[in-house]
């Protein structure tokens, strides 16, 4: 179990040392799950590591809305002041990846 922790925590910091080295306008997680996704392709199989410690770990993930929720009651003011705007971002962003979702689903299936 602690084999793919150590792994999933490998992938994360190498994502984010490559975003610090090259300057990228993306979260360094997403750089490190691309490269998580990249070493499951090319392995061709299962990790059990992996697979261990995220079976465990899955039904614990609603504990990482914490710290976000708490974020967002530290800043309740500057939400109510911008309270607009964030609720076009919100719906905006919302649609442009339902049709995006869409699109998509639809070019695959021809």
């Amino acid at each position: 179990m602690i084999e793919g922790l150590i792994k999933l925590l490998a992938f994360q910091v190498a994502g984010e040392g490559i975003v610090f080295m090259l300057g990228l306008p993306i979260p360094g997680a997403v750089v490190g799950m691309a490269l998580l996704f990249a070493y499951l392709v090319i392995r061709g199989r299962e990790d059990a590591g992996l697979d261990t410690f995220t079976a465990a770990f899955l039904p614990h993930l609603s504990l990482l809305f914490i710290p976000a929720a708490v974020g967002i009651v530290a800043h309740l003011d500057r939400i109510a002041q911008e309270w607009l705007a964030i609720a076009v971002a919100i719906v905006v962003s919302t649609v442009a990846s339902v049709a995006a979702t869409a699109a998509a689903v639809k070019w695959l299936k021809k």
